[in-house]
């Protein structure tokens, strides 16, 4: 598998290099304060692959927050989703409170249209979703056609890094790469 990765990432398209996400995340923190820094938030990371993102945000959210995780997953270092296996959910009390659910990527939504909805369930104020990459095509779920907070889009091919992984790897490529031929 070392030796598919390491073929795969040299033949990949770099669409944004590490300097373009970079920008990205601070827009996307700038219209993250400018909505949510008032709220309390609690922001919980969409475990994998949104560990890297979430990492890079929060150095950039300048008020007072706190910070959760989950881990659900519809790909398991596959190629394309399943159903939605939810291996950890958040421990903090959500009930009541503004939560910021931070993703990788909005594909087709439907990972993060569940967890809105557990979210929801666990009776918390306000639910809103932020993702790095948005792909642009048209299989999105209806309940979730754009995140609250974007900040790149992306053309509907198979990306990874920032967090994204090519069978499990490759989430720690230094920009957003798509891979050849798709």
């Amino acid at each position: 598998m070392i030796e598919e990765a390491n073929k795969v990432l040299a033949e990949a398209d770099c669409l944004f290099d590490k300097a373009q996400v970079e920008a990205a995340l601070d827009g996307l923190a700038r219209q993250i304060s400018e909505r949510l820094a008032q709220s309390n938030p609690i922001v919980i990371c969409v475990l994998n692959g949104a560990l890297v993102v979430t990492g890079e945000l929060l150095t950039r959210l300048a008020f007072p927050l706190q910070v959760d995780y989950l881990h659900a997953s519809r790909y398991r270092e596959k190629l394309s989703g399943a159903d939605l296996q939810w291996k950890a959910r958040p421990s903090s009390d959500i009930a009541g409170r503004t939560v910021l659910i931070v993703d990788d990527i909005l594909d087709e939504g439907d990972t993060l249209v569940k967890i809105r909805e557990y979210c929801l369930e666990q009776k918390a104020t306000q639910v809103f979703c932020a993702v790095l990459v948005d792909k642009n095509h048209d299989r999105r779920h209806r309940a979730l056609l754009r995140a609250d907070f974007t900040g790149l889009d992306a053309p509907d091919r198979y990306l990874f890094g920032y967090g994204m992984d090519y069978k499990g790897y490759l989430r720690n490529a230094p920009g957003i790469y798509a891979v050849a031929n798709t």
